[in-house]
């Protein structure tokens, strides 16, 4: 699903019009961004949680010169559902046969 779609579908089932709910869709992501960006950990009760994750240095290796180098700790960001969003989607979604 790509966000035109969910624009889509919250306008069908709300009756806002489509540029109403992009504009609240655009700035949700911009204030999920920038709160990160801040450090800020954003929580959303019954869906989850937006974490800056911490990663420790470590010793990597290029490999096209062979080289070790060394990589510092750094933050990336995580999304980590919560509990009950993560029973549900355990009982609902069915694996894709191959």
């Amino acid at each position: 699903m790509r966000k035109i779609d969910l624009v889509n579908i919250i306008s069908d089932k709300t009756g806002i019009p489509k540029i109403d709910v992009l504009v609240t869709i655009e700035s949700l992501v911009t204030e999920i961004k920038e709160n990160m960006l801040k450090g800020e950990n954003i929580y959303i009760r019954g869906f989850g949680s937006f974490i800056n994750k911490k990663k420790a240095a470590k010793i990597g290796r290029n490999i096209r010169t062979n080289t070790a180098i060394q990589i510092p700790t750094h933050y990336v960001p995580a999304f980590k559902p919560s509990p009950e969003f993560t029973a549900e989607i355990k009982q609902t979604v069915k694996p894709k046969e191959e």
